[in-house]
């Protein structure tokens, strides 16, 4: 059975926003909604290093989206089965049973990977990215699918095709062959917040 998985190497991330970019302009998200944003590692602002000065710094960067857990904190809250995991692994929400109760946002223990929209406004006058994205509902919970439309179509998420550093892997982490999983056999990696029991599927390359 296909399980996806995401790998992010954090020694090439250079916290460029690409992805998250690119993520807003594929699903046509409205102003002040990101499904993926780069962190650094020391602090709330970009280019923010860790450690203690002068000598004890590093720059350490990596990004932020829903881990598509094995067992997300989100489904198990979710009154109406709006949020939902699907046999693959995805975690979605379907808006139409969302009623903007902000359950799983309370529940995932992921800060700020999950959205919720109330009168969604803008930049564009007209809608952009991928025509068989649904669009945002207001109203409602929105969060990163792992680009299941074009995972659907056996095309990779959006943000591995358009990382120029090369840093992001994805595919079935249980087939042996995919590149994430060669990637996680040869590498050493964290995950988030283990210890919350969630079982993420979203790797940091060390």
């Amino acid at each position: 059975m296909t399980k996806y998985g995401i790998a992010i190497d954090t020694k090439r991330c250079v916290a460029c926003n690409r992805c998250a970019m690119m993520c807003k302009v594929e699903h046509n998200l409205p102003n002040g909604v990101l499904w993926n944003r780069a962190v650094t590692e020391g602090g709330d602002f970009i280019m923010t290093p860790g450690g203690t000065y002068p000598d004890k710094l590093s720059l350490k960067f990596y990004t932020l989206s829903c881990q598509h857990c094995d067992n997300p904190a989100c489904v198990e809250v979710c009154p109406t089965g709006a949020s939902s995991k699907r046999e693959d692994g995805i975690v979605l929400v379907d808006y139409e049973q969302c009623i903007g109760c902000e359950s799983c946002i309370a529940a995932c223990p992921y800060d700020g990977v999950r959205t919720f929209v109330g009168d969604p406004q803008y930049a564009l006058d007209f809608k952009v990215g991928d025509s068989t994205v649904l669009d945002v509902v207001s109203g409602t919970v929105s969060k990163c699918t792992l680009c299941v439309e074009r995972v659907d179509r056996s095309e990779r998420p959006n943000c591995i095709d358009l990382c120029f550093a090369h840093a992001r892997y994805f595919g079935d982490l249980d087939d042996s062959g995919s590149e994430v999983a060669k990637v996680l056999k040869e590498r050493d990696y964290d995950l988030l917040l283990p210890e919350q029991g969630t079982n993420p599927n979203v790797y940091f390359l060390k």
